[in-house]
């Protein structure tokens, strides 16, 4: 056992890592900017960001299904990929859970369970595996034979079965039904944890990534934007970019004036702590779905352009000018479509001000 005054060396490190694709079919654009990323041992890490932002060509770099152009890529302190050093994916000790469950059709529940193992490996691993994912008595089905929830759990007992302390999980639950959806992410944590692993999980749900990863990373356009707890991406967003897509809340562009900061919705307070700034500088300004009042008037520029009813609460959609806000309201607030309103920042909601897409300031409402 380590000494606990010694850190934990990290399970996944990658240093600098740049990726493009080559091909006729390819733009040659980089599809990964220069990542720097470590994954503690025992950890959830999600990779969330939209379609195409480079999630699962990470994924697929650290399993070693494709090679960095530049950077290093490190399992358990060992250089698996970087200049000069590649191992085949076979040889880096990582599970991998597919989107498609990747099953083998010709093999029963058990045999694509003990897949993984090499020739004379103990196989009760596997059927504790199957046990613990709740598969015990359907090891003589075939994967027709199986539910989607029965495939991806025998999927996660097939990537574990060897021992692996990584696993990687590439959208794993996006083709389940809801019910079935959140029993397997509730129940993920704790398989790993039972089985001393750390994960990687991709996804493009900020929901999911926040309800089950100790950290999550977020990229978009192979950038990463940050790398932090759900508590801390909540707490101190590092883009405005971060805010919009992980927090789903509004972007206001801004005007900053002196202590005060001019948006479409009215006037926002510079906190008492923080330094004036130049006048006229551009910006954007941060603000919560919750944090915006609705009030009809007649000569308003903002209208209702429709509303989603979420079981304790309207997501309204108001449009203003060329901003399209997000609002929730309590269900005894009810408004038509099309109906003028104007927008107010609630008194004492916090708002978050990025000069230049750089957080800077906490504001108030006037």
């Amino acid at each position: 056992m380590p000494s606990p005054d010694l850190p934990l060396r990290p399970q996944v490190e990658l240093s600098g890592l740049w990726h493009r694709y080559s091909g006729p079919a390819s733009s040659g654009d980089w599809t990964l900017r220069d990542i720097n990323f470590q994954l503690r041992p025992g950890e959830l890490v999600g990779l969330l960001g939209p379609s195409g932002c480079g999630k699962t060509t990470l994924l697929r770099l650290i399993a070693g299904f494709e090679q960095p152009e530049r950077g290093s890529v490190s399992i358990a302190g060992r250089t698996v990929a970087g200049p000069g050093r590649w191992l085949p994916p076979e040889r880096r000790g990582v599970g991998m859970v597919f989107q498609d469950y990747a099953l083998f059709p010709h093999l029963d529940a058990w045999r694509n369970a003990c897949f993984g193992l090499k020739r004379g490996q103990d196989s009760s691993r596997a059927a504790w595996l199957l046990e613990l994912l709740g598969l015990k008595g359907l090891e003589g089905r075939f994967p027709h034979e199986l539910s989607g929830g029965q495939r991806q759990r025998l999927a996660l007992a097939r990537a574990l079965a060897p021992g692996c302390s990584l696993v990687l999980l590439d959208e794993p639950f996006s083709n389940l039904d809801v019910e079935v959806r959140l029993r397997l992410r509730a129940e993920l944590p704790g398989v790993l944890a039972r089985c001393n692993a750390s994960g990687v999980i991709v996804t493009h749900d900020p929901e999911e990534a926040m309800a089950i990863c100790d950290r999550v990373a977020v990229l978009e356009s192979g950038h990463l934007h940050q790398c932090a707890s759900p508590q801390d991406l909540v707490r101190a967003p590092a883009t405005s970019f971060v805010g919009r897509f992980v927090l789903q809340g509004n972007l206001l562009p801004a005007v900053l004036e002196g202590r005060r900061c001019q948006t479409a919705i009215g006037d926002l307070e510079l906190a008492a702590e923080a330094v004036p700034v130049s006048a006229g500088g551009a910006a954007e300004v941060l603000v919560s779905q919750q944090a915006i009042e609705l009030l009809p008037e007649e000569d308003a520029e903002a209208w209702v352009v429709g509303r989603e009813f979420l079981g304790r609460e309207w997501l309204y959609q108001v449009q203003l000018a060329d901003l399209r806000l997000r609002l929730r309201l309590p269900l005894s607030v009810n408004y038509s479509r099309g109906q003028r309103c104007r927008l107010r920042l609630l008194p004492g909601e916090a708002a978050r001000l990025f000069p230049s897409g750089q957080p800077l300031i906490s504001l108030a409402g006037a």
